[in-house]
């Protein structure tokens, strides 16, 4: 079993009952409690801890949104479609959901309450610290000098739970900002070309700042077989490959 900073960090695939297709569930142990990670397609995730539910770029194509518990926290990286949608949004948000977005996001609901959050912004919700972190494309361009994600538009989202932190990138490449990053539990990176990070920029930001644990996200067509003969065995970090395309 693999440690962090002394703590066994426990990943146990599970199922659940929220479709009638299971979905890919793991369990990670905390300081504070476990953290249930739900993949449920291409960039949306849900977490549960500490009884809290927190949904990350809910997607009505992604998964059927009636099925799921109301969420506690709700975050989105950016207004895209296949990370913001409202059709999914109104099936899981309460009186109380905290929603964390971009100020391109169209940030009106009838319930809930936003906060607009910009690269390194920094917000408490329920004891967990979000950190707004910068996702952005360098090579990657719809035309020149266009990118697909312009810098400042867009936030990963660094998350602690308890001694674990959890980093959803959101879709952006290797940019010097995440490889400066250190003591990442977790790390959510995209892979979709050409929107975002060619296997061999994953395993260049992944040698970098050295998450131990690795699940490539967001990665379509993008053969997820390439990265990880790229890390091998000498990385350091484990690569953990579950559905989401």
């Amino acid at each position: 079993m693999k440690h962090l900073f002394g703590i066994p960090l426990m990943l146990i695939a599970m199922q659940n009952n929220y479709a009638e297709d299971p979905l890919a569930r793991d369990v990670i142990a905390t300081s504070k409690g476990d953290v249930a990670v739900t993949f449920i397609g291409h960039a949306s995730l849900m977490l549960e801890f500490s009884n809290l539910v927190i949904q990350v770029d809910p997607v009505a194509d992604e998964g059927d949104y009636s099925v799921f518990p109301k969420a506690d926290i709700v975050l989105i990286t950016h207004h895209h479609g296949d990370h913001f949608n409202a059709e999914a949004l109104q099936m899981i948000l309460k009186k109380d959901t905290r929603i964390f977005l971009t100020q391109q996001c169209p940030w009106t609901f009838s319930t809930g309450s936003c906060v607009v959050m910009k690269n390194g912004d920094v917000q408490n919700a329920s004891g967990i610290t979000i950190e707004a972190f910068p996702a952005y494309n360098i090579k990657h361009m719809r035309s020149p000098g266009n990118p697909f994600h312009p810098k400042g538009e867009g936030n990963g989202y660094i998350l602690t739970m308890g001694d674990k932190r959890i980093y959803i990138a959101g879709d952006t490449e290797n940019t010097p900002e995440m490889k400066a990053l250190h003591d990442i539990d977790i790390a959510f990176l995209p892979m979709n070309l050409p929107y975002t990070m060619t296997p061999e920029m994953v395993a260049d930001a992944v040698r970098a700042f050295k998450p131990a644990i690795l699940y490539p996200y967001h990665f379509g067509s993008t053969d997820t077989g390439a990265l990880v003969k790229l890390l091998g065995d000498s990385s350091g970090t484990e690569v953990r490959i579950r559905d989401m395309k």
